[in-house]
């Protein structure tokens, strides 16, 4: 095996297990929804920091694979093809999601926020931007901004400002004084930063050997699964409701 599928099956399969722990999560949320279980899945930090840690794997590995791209000379025509597919996908699920949920509707979630993140963090690697400890430097930066951000919106900013900033067309940018009522909200505040650490990581020398090495069994056979996660990620909420939808009716009968 070459040192580039090792490298990339290594990658894909830190992303097939954040795919599987996300559904995980998401089956416990479904039962929940539909009266089986009774969880607060907004407010207990059971489940508000496991959504955390699979978003953050998530983009570590999104902000890694585009540097690892860029390095191997992506071409703009190809990231544009596989852009289009994600920001597709976030207007599917903003649809879905208010034909669901109509009070808390999806209008920036994790495809939204990685369709922007990826189209910014593409630009500035490919003038050369991101590169050494930049980075590193802008990701914690960027981390670090989102409360302090909302503090001063709290407590210092104009409340016109505020009330904008709070609303649908600007709380994307992460600089809100509360969690809007959403199922889903990524914003770029912090998370452009999540993903910067992942373009860091990807550029470190000793990740870039890890990465280099060649992948174990149990890697490999996880590797495909991460190489389709866009897709995974579309089906797996359908086929899991259905299931459930199924499961119930024939309880019923």
């Amino acid at each position: 095996m070459s040192a580039a599928a090792a490298r990339h099956d290594r990658l894909d399969a830190l992303r097939a297990l954040a795919l599987l722990w996300m559904t995980a999560y998401h089956f416990a949320f479904d039962l929940n929804h539909f009266g089986h279980i009774r969880q607060n899945f907004y407010a207990d930090p059971v489940w508000t920091a496991q959504r955390t840690a699979i978003v953050s794997l998530f983009l570590l590995c999104a902000g890694a694979g585009q540097a690892l791209a860029v390095q191997a000379g992506q071409r703009w025509p190809r990231f544009a093809r596989r852009w289009a597919q994600v920001a597709g996908c976030a207007l599917l699920v903003s649809l879905g999601s208010w034909w669901i949920f109509p009070k808390s509707w999806i209008s920036f979630g994790v495809l939204h926020g990685m369709a922007l993140m990826l189209l910014l963090t593409r630009a500035l690697l490919v003038r050369g931007a991101l590169r050494g400890a930049w980075p590193w430097l802008g990701g914690a930066l960027l981390i670090a901004a989102a409360p302090l951000a909302g503090a001063w919106l709290r407590e210092a900013a104009p409340p016109a400002l505020a009330q904008a900033l709070d609303g649908r067309w600007l709380n994307w940018l992460g600089i809100v004084t509360r969690k809007p009522v959403t199922e889903d909200y990524v914003p770029l505040l912090p998370w452009l930063g999540v993903l910067w650490l992942g373009v860091g990581a990807a550029q470190w020398a000793p990740l870039r050997a890890w990465l280099a090495r060649p992948a174990s069994a149990a890697a490999r056979r996880l590797a495909p699964l991460g190489r389709w996660s866009l897709s995974y990620y579309m089906l797996h909420q359908p086929l899991l409701i259905g299931l459930l939808l199924a499961w119930a009716a024939l309880r019923g009968g």
